[in-house]
């Protein structure tokens, strides 16, 4: 069984997943804005805890965004260059749809602070071991986020810690609770990455793009070097 690696670096929280044939390794931190000082002395402490060399990777997962926006420049900037000398693939993952991993439910509506009285926001329903999406991730004030037809949904993000009343509001009765403050977490990005690099769904280092919805693009290596 090889190993793999997942990064998230959207928040001011780090956190790293390590999937190994002993099993599962994590790191998770509060680090503000550390993230370019201390993800690869943790990296490096995570291989050494579980026993496994960088050689033994054979694919590298990271958080795509929405999120901070440097913070996600340099997880994915450590992918790359992993995965660049290792030879070996990456794969891209929605932190939205991370979020959504961590729901208990099967109706997951997701909201994070994104500032500027905005929040990153998408739906999600669990179908077996996956998610469709109801609601496709966006940008929106918090009262003009989409409202769906059924009830039952677990809302979960900053975003309803920061705007509470309003989307509180806004969902009305088709929400049944909240999870205000859960983070995207390295374990549910590599949790997600592992079908696809399975089903050969890993990309080379250099398709490696992040999401930015205020921008609406995804944005390439030359891309965000030129942000």
């Amino acid at each position: 069984m090889p190993s793999y690696l997942a990064l998230e670096t959207s928040t001011e929280h780090l956190s790293l997943a390590l999937h190994t044939p002993e099993g599962l390794f994590l790191h998770a931190e509060h680090v503000g804005q550390k993230h370019a000082e201390l993800t690869l002395p943790a990296l490096e402490q995570l291989l050494v805890q579980a026993g496994v060399t960088r050689a033994e990777l054979a694919g590298v997962a990271f958080a795509m965004g929405p999120g901070s926006f440097t913070g996600l420049r340099i997880g994915c900037g450590i992918a790359q260059g992993l995965a660049f000398g290792l030879d070996i693939p990456v794969v891209g993952v929605s932190t939205l749809e991370a979020l959504a991993q961590q729901c208990p439910s099967d109706l997951a509506y997701i909201c994070i602070d994104a500032r500027m009285n905005q929040v990153y926001t998408a739906a999600y329903q669990r179908e077996g071991e996956q998610w469709r999406e109801i609601f496709a991730a966006d940008v929106l004030n918090p009262d003009a986020i989409p409202v769906p037809e059924q009830s039952g949904w677990m809302g979960l993000g900053s975003g309803f810690a920061a705007y509470a009343d309003t989307l509180r509001q806004r969902l009305g009765a088709q929400l049944t609770d909240t999870m205000s403050d859960a983070y995207p977490h390295a374990r549910n990005i590599l949790a997600l990455a592992l079908p696809r690099f399975e089903a050969g769904q890993g990309m080379p280092a250099d398709q490696a793009t992040l999401l930015y919805l205020r921008d609406k693009v995804a944005l390439k290596t030359h891309e965000r070097v030129a942000k």
